[in-house]
């Protein structure tokens, strides 16, 4: 049942435990308590919205960050990563295996600027940190499972030459 529940709520979070109710078969007061359960075990950790940031006035910069660290003795690279974790700028960190970086940093920010500035003046002046590099993402297509503009359809018309 729970996984049913995870399932629906990842895909729209504001969906009442009522109508999951009716989804799954179960009855609400189930699926209040299983809700309740798994946001107490950190299996829900939050609820949000998935937003096309380029459809807003607000300008926002987002960067992917690799970041090669000497993992550290005892904690491997649990402590780094949430010493990187901790800062507001960063949106998501994940521990990677298979190329040349150990965590792949999500973050956003107002600039180009505040990005070069919380890399140099934050991420690389963490020890442990080898080396970063930053990629700036240039148009959002899909976000978590979400596509973000419907596919732009060409109305104009062929000339036969």
């Amino acid at each position: 049942m729970k996984t049913k529940i995870l399932r629906i709520l990842e895909k729209n979070s504001q969906i009442s435990t009522s109508e999951i109710a009716k989804m799954i078969g179960e009855p609400e007061a189930s699926v209040v308590k299983a809700i309740a359960e798994m946001e107490a075990d950190k299996v829900i950790c939050g609820y949000g919205a998935i937003i096309n940031w380029d459809k807003v006035t607000d300008e926002k910069v987002n960067a992917i960050i690799e970041v090669k660290v000497v993992p550290q003795r005892g904690s491997g690279f649990d402590r780094i990563a949430n010493r990187i974790a901790k800062y507001d700028e960063v949106s998501s960190v994940y521990l990677m295996s298979g190329g040349n970086y150990d965590f792949f940093v999500e973050i956003q920010s107002k600039s180009m600027r505040e990005v070069s500035e919380f890399v140099f003046n934050k991420l690389s002046a963490l020890d442990s940190i080898q080396s970063t590099a930053t990629h700036f993402v240039l148009k959002k297509y899909k976000d978590n499972g979400v596509i973000l503009e419907d596919e732009k359809v060409d109305h104009r018309e062929m000339l036969e030459i």
